[in-house]
């Protein structure tokens, strides 16, 4: 028998796929062949996904710890037993202190609308408890608030339409490794490719071009890039006449940022950037493949409103195969009103965010959070600060919940461990964030041992708490009516995928000088901000890796084996000045804390800049990993990390 699913993993591909099952065991995986855009091919760490489903390290029971935090030592327990020491805690905390002390953390394990974040699964349950907002800010907002100033939306353009394109930038997007079905469009397109990014990536080896800038200037080399096209007369005077605001002033700032001064600020040569402006200006249509690597430092959400008014000078938002392509998020006209609903909340709470968990579990929050639920996350191996967010984590009286497939590094400083079910095992539906095509996963085989879902979960709570809205018992089937409501849900459920149509990009006129900006209280002018890192060194980034997707599949024997030593790429200069040979043990670390890594020395990167790869779980590098170095800083928008706004030193072990 074979049962249609979907991926639901941080990926922008939104994958469906195909389960085999056999005497009710999953045996095979492969991509469904029928969806245009997975055509049948998963990647290399997907298709290790169902030996993570029957390995042997599943948490299948309730887990009570009965060590130190952090120790990692539980003892298994009921299901009852559980949920009576859950609501009794969770009653006493909102008694004591109000349920806004209570902290739902919902992490990118699962992007299901159901089970996952992007329908903050259990959300109703903790709107009727009164329980704080989760503010989910470490992976994109700063990009996707930058855009909407800008045009009104994030949605960007169908990255179908690449197959249309004749000059493609791959703007920080490591194609191959973060979201490789997007290549056979590019490859479809026949366009010359540019990679634009601070470290030679299997992508950029695979471009005609590649330029390395320093991390966190691709605002001012967006700038210096429309200066050399507008010192052409290259800009479409119709296009801006009919679809945009503010181009004379905006015009005046990009005046700034001639080639000259561009190159002092990103580190690349005048000539490239006058070589690059004159191929854009001549070349329609042009696209360009941003991902959320560049928006990770101060001025990341800035950075995204330069790219998009790239496209908006030279007209390519109004060509097939022209305009930005960010997150396609933006176009799916989702009820998540219905399926979350906030009006469960008995007055307005407090919202908390992510990527400040440390801060807030040590010093910040008032009242103090109690209790911590952790739902498809990893904080200790994927936040900011490690250091910190073990501390807080260590706190006696902070009661803390995860629910988990595996023993992560979190799970060790859990009071209570719930077994959580994996997607063949779940109803669910995806909404990819890299097309524009709703996915439907049904469940193809039962959970094993104990696992529950997370719908299931907190439907047994809500019960176990004597909580009586009608809202928090609906089935899965119900939720998924709810939030997509106006789809054809049986199609939608026979056929495993369905395209949804784009809204207009931009959203009515493109805004060089954004009145939505000022009416948050921000610039309305995009401007360059520099990294804000104070310290010296050289600037640390942590990109995606090829074998891990973020800290999923840092526990896969075979992909950690691939994976091999965790490496520090450095440029052979910046080796040198330091007397580290290739394949010298090092420490490469911060005031904020460090980790172990071998050096490779290669000139993958360029001078100034060190590279290693996120997604290693602590308990098996030495005890920390690559976030032990991140700061807790915000970047200029919605709270965003600054992962790659980081200044390290590497030294020799």
């Amino acid at each position: 028998m074979k049962v249609l699913g979907a991926c639901p993993l941080d990926c922008p591909d939104g994958c469906s796929w195909e389960v085999t099952v056999s005497d009710g065991v999953a045996v095979g995986l492969r991509g469904n062949r029928n969806h245009p855009v997975t055509r049948g091919a998963l990647c290399v760490k997907v298709n290790r996904y169902l030996e993570q489903v029957a390995s042997p390290e599943r948490i299948t029971r309730p887990l009570r710890r009965v060590g130190r935090k952090g120790e990692g030592r539980f003892e298994e327990i009921g299901w009852d037993e559980a949920l009576d020491e859950i609501a009794e805690r969770f009653a006493t905390i909102a008694a004591e202190d109000g349920a806004e002390a209570i902290w739902p953390f919902h992490g990118t394990g699962s992007l299901g609308l159901i089970q996952g974040l992007e329908g903050f699964g259990g959300r109703r349950f903790f709107n009727a408890l009164g329980a704080s907002l989760h503010a989910p800010t470490i992976c994109s907002v700063a990009g996707t608030t930058g855009l909407r100033y800008t045009l009104g939306t994030a949605g960007g353009m169908d990255p179908e339409d690449f197959a249309h394109s004749r000059l493609i930038l791959l703007w920080g997007n490591n194609t191959l490794t973060s979201g490789h079905h997007l290549w056979k469009f590019v490859q479809d397109s026949g366009a010359y490719l540019v990679a634009i990014d601070p470290v030679r990536t299997r992508t950029a080896e695979r471009c005609d071009e590649h330029l390395a800038p320093l991390p966190g200037t691709d605002a001012a080399l967006a700038f210096g890039l429309i200066n050399v096209i507008v010192s052409l007369g290259a800009e479409d005077a119709d296009y801006l006449a009919a679809h945009t605001t503010g181009w004379d002033e905006f015009r005046a700032h990009i005046a700034e940022f001639t080639p000259e001064r561009t190159a002092e600020i990103t580190g690349l040569p005048a000539g490239s950037i006058v070589a690059l402006g004159e191929r854009i200006a001549r070349t329609r249509p042009t696209a360009i493949r941003v991902s959320q690597g560049i928006q990770r430092h101060a001025g990341g959400g800035a950075a995204l409103r330069a790219l998009a008014c790239l496209p908006g000078v030279t007209g390519d938002w109004a060509i097939p195969g022209g305009g930005l392509h960010y997150s396609t998020s933006g176009h799916f006209p989702l009820d998540l009103y219905a399926l979350t609903r906030p009006d469960l909340l008995p007055n307005p709470v407090r919202t908390l965010v992510m990527t400040q968990l440390g801060r807030q579990l040590l010093e910040a929050a008032d009242p103090p959070v109690r209790a911590l639920v952790v739902i498809a996350a990893n904080p200790v191996g994927s936040n900011p600060d490690q250091e910190r967010v073990r501390a807080g984590l260590a706190r006696e009286d902070l009661f803390t919940v995860v629910l988990e497939h595996f023993p992560t590094d979190t799970v060790d400083y859990a009071d209570i461990v719930l077994p959580a079910t994996m997607q063949p095992e779940h109803l669910d539906v995806l909404a990819a964030y890299g097309n524009l095509y709703l996915v439907w996963n049904e469940p193809a085989v039962a959970p094993p041992g104990e696992c529950l879902s997370t719908t299931e979960t907190f439907r047994r709570l809500a019960r176990r708490m004597g909580m009586t809205e009608p809202a928090l018992y609906d089935s899965d089937e119900e939720l998924a009516r709810q939030v997509l409501k106006g789809y054809d849900l049986d199609r939608l459920r026979r056929d495993g995928f369905l395209k949804i149509e784009p809204g207009p990009v931009p959203a009515g006129r493109l805004e060089f000088v954004s009145a939505r900006a000022a009416a948050a209280g921000e610039d309305p002018l995009p401007r360059y901000t520099p990294p804000a890192d104070p310290g010296a060194g050289l600037v640390l980034i942590s990109a995606a890796s090829h074998h891990f997707l973020n800290t999923t599949f840092g526990n896969n024997p075979e992909l950690r084996r691939r994976a091999g030593e965790n490496r520090v790429v450095l440029h052979p200069e910046d080796a040198a000045a330091r007397g580290i040979a290739d394949g010298a043990a090092v420490r490469v670390a911060n005031s904020r804390g460090g980790f172990d890594a071998v050096a490779e020395v290669s000139d993958r990167v360029r001078p100034g800049v060190a590279a290693t790869t996120k997604g290693r779980w602590a308990k098996f590098s030495g005890g920390s990993t690559v976030n032990a170095t991140v700061a807790e800083r915000d970047a200029d928008y919605g709270a965003g990390a600054v992962f790659h706004d980081n200044r390290v030193e590497v030294t020799r072990r």
